[in-house]
């Protein structure tokens, strides 16, 4: 027989909050059996790291009350399978179509993403458009960092991959990055490491001048 796994009081209100939000601190007192102060010591340390959020309702007697809930940010705790339904969905195409037509939605998707972020980089310099790409990957949850060197060129690294468990089998999504690099910068790119391909990270060399 298993043995349940033993969670923490703050994972403890997570999953309360998951599960039975919104939630007043007075609930998940009651609920988990602990001080109301320890509860919002836990509470305080949620918000301030933007798990949580919480609205005040007035109460027909007495001060207004705080409900909590889960913020956007803490369904990383919670496992997701999309990757796995995507994985499905592409495997039974190719089969039907053949790898050519995984190619073509991977060209499509390129050129949707040049049309949507190309025009926020027409005649800005090099190193904005870097600033700007790097932006934009992070907000995609790549981790990207850049850095400049003296002779004027540029490397981006990036220490995540949301879509991982596609590249690793469907290698043009790497290849199509790299082009919609080259395509926004309007310079040389070169990628020097790929986390795809058991790297630490992806890296891509920015060159100072036009290809």
């Amino acid at each position: 027989m298993n043995k349940p796994i033993e969670l923490s009081t703050r994972e403890q209100i997570v999953h309360m909050l998951k599960t039975k939000a919104p939630l007043t601190a007075k609930d998940i007192t009651n609920e988990l059996k602990i001080t109301e102060m320890a509860v919002r010591r836990h509470l305080s340390t949620l918000e301030r790291d933007g798990y949580i959020e919480y609205s005040m309702i007035r109460q027909s007697m007495g001060r207004p009350t705080a409900l909590y809930r889960l913020s956007e940010l803490a369904e990383r705790f919670f496992p997701k399978t999309y990757h796995n339904l995507a994985l499905d969905l592409l495997g039974e195409l190719e089969a039907e179509s053949g790898q050519d037509m995984i190619n073509l939605l991977f060209e499509r998707r390129k050129s949707k993403l040049e049309q949507k972020y190309e025009t926020t980089m027409t005649g800005l310099p090099l190193s904005e458009r870097v600033l700007l790409l790097t932006q934009i990957q992070n907000e995609n949850g790549y981790m990207a960092e850049c850095e400049e060197f003296d002779d004027g060129t540029f490397i981006i690294k990036e220490h995540n991959c949301p879509i991982s468990h596609i590249a690793n089998q469907y290698q043009h999504a790497c290849h199509c990055e790299l082009e919609l690099f080259k395509s926004l910068l309007q310079v040389d790119v070169n990628r020097t490491e790929c986390l795809s391909t058991g790297g630490t990270n992806c890296s891509y060399v920015i060159a100072n001048s036009k290809a």
